[in-house]
């Protein structure tokens, strides 16, 4: 029931998909788009693994990907590429490792816990903020988030990795690709996953490698045991079949050309930039009325550390300060819940681990006008939790 103040929106996003991934899948998606080909045969075929190579080969084409880099698919989603990258290049000498939401967060517990790096400095901050990235000594090998995928919190530029650094940096750049310009010549060895900004199917990762990470890669053996999943290097050099359409174990070929269809959409719509376009564009509109919203501050306080991609925005207010935290906690799980039971916007909650919070995935892939048609549906809904007390 709807109250006096605020009447019941009349129109519904075409395409209530808000999620910060799995991300919406791109206008115009359905399976009859997926080529079948390949499904059903070998990812050694040479069928599937010229797939395989494609999707590689249309990745670098689309990121401006410096040809002597590298791109390999990897098992685990961005997490497998990410974890891959830290157990074979870190460990060699002093490191830092820094973040400031979640899932950086677990990337320190992977350096503390895990590898126990011997010279580890674990550099964080709060829920949208970010730490001084200009204190990490330029010797240090570095493993940071580009785009804080559960704060909304990105690194403002690259100005804090001195060209030609000693230290290797590891990028998760998950949250950030198709969506943010990368500073390929600072970057050794940057991961992604095909589920965030493309929206395609989950489960496979990319590791993006420089020259200079090839190099560690080759030199250097680390002290702790390599899972299989983590076996780059054949004797005792890169395996570079990898990085041109084999996989260390059984890819989904379907998922494959899920990634595909998501690569030649963003190819038909004007490459990079118009990705680019897109995000930033839908970004603003809800960065906009978050501005222009009294009972909601973005989380992340700087204008030139926000997100264009999974926005974050937390409550404010004398009402909503007033309330004991675990009501605090029900407005965001209240107002999603009643949307999503509406159809008006699915898994735009928070993510657990932050602060209570709304989190809109404004990525590429989602359409300016199902934005606009979701926002006074969350206006609405507040409305009917603070006459609910």
């Amino acid at each position: 029931m709807s109250n006096e103040t605020t009447p019941t929106p009349e129109l519904r996003p075409e395409r209530p998909f808000f999620s910060s991934g799995p991300t919406c899948k791109f206008p115009g998606w359905s399976l009859d788009r997926l080529k079948t080909k390949a499904l059903g045969r070998s990812h050694r075929s040479a069928i599937g693994k010229g797939r395989l190579k494609y999707a590689i080969d249309l990745s670098r084409e689309i990121l401006g990907i410096p040809d002597d880099y590298l791109i390999g698919i990897m098992p685990g989603s961005d997490t497998g590429a990410l974890e891959c990258a830290m157990w074979t290049m870190l460990g060699k000498g002093p490191a830092t490792v820094a973040a400031w939401e979640s899932f950086g967060n677990v990337w320190i517990q992977d350096a503390v816990k895990q590898l126990k790096l011997a010279d580890l400095t674990v550099l964080d901050a709060d829920y949208g903020q970010i730490p001084d990235l200009a204190s990490i000594p330029q010797d240090n090998d570095v493993v940071f988030t580009w785009n804080g995928t559960t704060s909304g919190a990105k690194i403002e530029n690259t100005d804090w990795l001195a060209p030609g650094r000693e230290g290797i940096t590891i990028n998760d750049a998950t949250s950030a690709l198709f969506a943010q310009p990368m500073d390929w010549a600072k970057l050794d060895a940057t991961t992604y996953s095909w589920q965030k900004v493309m929206g395609s199917e989950a489960a496979h990762g990319m590791l993006i490698l420089s020259p200079k990470a090839v190099e560690r890669i080759e030199s250097y053996d680390p002290a702790w045991p390599l899972p299989k999943l983590f076996r780059i290097k054949k004797g005792g050099q890169l395996n570079r079949a990898i990085f041109e359409g084999a996989t260390i174990n059984t890819p989904s070929l379907l998922a494959t050309e899920d990634y595909i269809a998501a690569l030649e959409w963003a190819k038909s719509i004007g490459g990079l930039s118009a990705l680019h376009a897109r995000a930033d564009a839908n970004a603003k509109i809800v960065t906009d009325w978050i501005e222009a919203t009294p009972w909601l501050r973005n989380m992340v306080p700087n204008p030139a550390q926000r997100t264009n991609t999974g926005v974050c925005m937390v409550f404010q207010g004398d009402w909503y300060d007033g309330l004991d935290a675990d009501a605090q906690a029900a407005v965001p799980k209240t107002i999603a819940k009643m949307l999503e039971e509406r159809d008006v916007g699915y898994d735009f909650n928070g993510y657990r681990d932050a602060p209570p919070s709304l989190r809109i995935w404004c990525g590429s892939t989602v359409e300016e006008e199902d934005l606009r048609r979701l926002l006074p549906w969350i206006e609405w809904a507040y409305a009917e939790v603070k006459a609910k007390g």
